[in-house]
């Protein structure tokens, strides 16, 4: 029974690595497709017009970027003690996979995380607005 138990245990590891995976994988098609023209392919944004994301204080709030993609922001933004003051449009048509593979792929692209930002987190968070 133990031996089944850590094959099982290593084969959920398995689905759970694959699923990160794909998600960063969509992720970063939908930030080069969305985002990337304003915050750059390499996450450092466009000089005084649109902040970073890559060590971006700003990702200290997850529900705050997931909000900020789905619906947009307009008016002034502290981004690592900088002002920036363009609006961001909202991304309505996205999908709650879709801002769920983007903030996947930002946090382990420039947010220090290792993990899986989930449907059900984004759902969460978008419930609350």
């Amino acid at each position: 029974m133990g031996l089944l138990f850590v094959i099982l245990l290593s084969s959920c590891q398995s689905a759970d690595k694959i699923k990160l995976e794909q998600y960063y994988i969509g992720g970063k098609e939908i930030f080069e497709a969305n985002c990337a023209n304003c915050h750059q392919k390499d996450g450092k944004g466009l000089q005084n017009l649109y902040p970073p994301i890559a060590g971006s204080d700003y990702l200290q709030n997850k529900s705050q970027v997931i909000l900020a993609i789905k619906y947009g922001l307009t008016g002034e933004i502290k981004v690592n003690g900088k002002v920036y003051n363009q609006p961001m449009p909202a991304n309505s048509h996205l999908q709650n996979l879709d801002i769920a593979e983007v903030v996947t792929y930002i946090y382990n692209e420039w947010g220090n995380e290792q993990k899986l930002t989930t449907v059900e987190e984004v759902e969460e968070v978008l419930k609350k607005k």
